[in-house]
């Protein structure tokens, strides 16, 4: 039976952190609406309220700043899922972000595997998806529980280590660059030497013991995760 694709939208005024997660949004099967102001994203809900299963909302932007967007937004629909996401990390501005309805806050930069994430967790929340845990043989990984198991054995992770991991296992078979991680795993302001991902992924190997075949080097390119039958 097919399966609709969750449907985000996306309102970010900065045009390269706006193509970088509609891409990696899309990558993640979902459907992306993409709006470059609190106008616009406004628009795009009332013209698609019925298939939007969760919106991105920054907060800094031109026409309506995202406090605004959410305001109009609750009128229109209660419940939809909103994730605030906001170079302004103060706790007064998450308090007013949380007030106004917002159901989670994730101040800039961040990995997108914490992105993806929290995602998850929201719109579980909202009964929209059943779980975040993600396994294949050998391996499990869960980000409520910030859990990783190899064989049935608990192994302890860096947070950098964990989210390399989760992206991974969520996009199997996906070759991935040495900057796509970057951005992924360390932030989209990350300008970081891209030897740092090597190094990761030595130390990620060795703590996945006989699984460490799963994590395998597409020569000069970057890495993809592959569980071989």
């Amino acid at each position: 039976m097919y399966e609709r694709k969750r449907c985000v939208l996306l309102a970010d005024d900065e045009t390269r952190i706006l193509r970088a997660l509609r891409d990696l949004l899309s990558a993640n099967g979902y459907h992306v609406l993409t709006a470059e102001n609190g106008r616009q994203a406004l628009e795009l809900f009332e013209a698609h309220s019925a298939s939007v299963d969760l919106v991105l909302l920054d907060v800094m932007m031109p026409e309506l700043d995202g406090f605004g967007v959410l305001r109009q937004l609750r009128s229109l629909s209660p419940h939809t899922p909103v994730i605030m996401l906001t170079a302004r990390g103060e706790e007064h501005d998450q308090l007013q972000g949380f007030s106004q309805g917002a159901d989670d806050y994730i101040p800039k930069p961040f990995s997108t595997a914490l992105l993806l994430a929290r995602m998850d967790a929201v719109l579980r929340r909202s009964g929209q998806v059943q779980t975040g845990a993600v396994c294949v043989e050998g391996v499990s990984i869960d980000p409520d529980q910030h859990r990783v198991e190899v064989d049935g054995q608990p192994v302890e992770l860096t947070p950098k280590e964990f989210s390399m991991l989760y992206h991974f296992m969520s996009n199997p078979g996906l070759i991935l660059s040495r900057g796509q991680l970057l951005d992924q795993v360390w932030g989209l302001d990350y300008n970081g030497d891209e030897r740092t991902v090597d190094t990761h992924v030595k130390n990620l190997r060795l703590k996945l013991g006989n699984r460490s075949e799963y994590i395998q080097t597409v020569y000069r390119v970057g890495y993809k995760f592959e569980v071989k039958s």
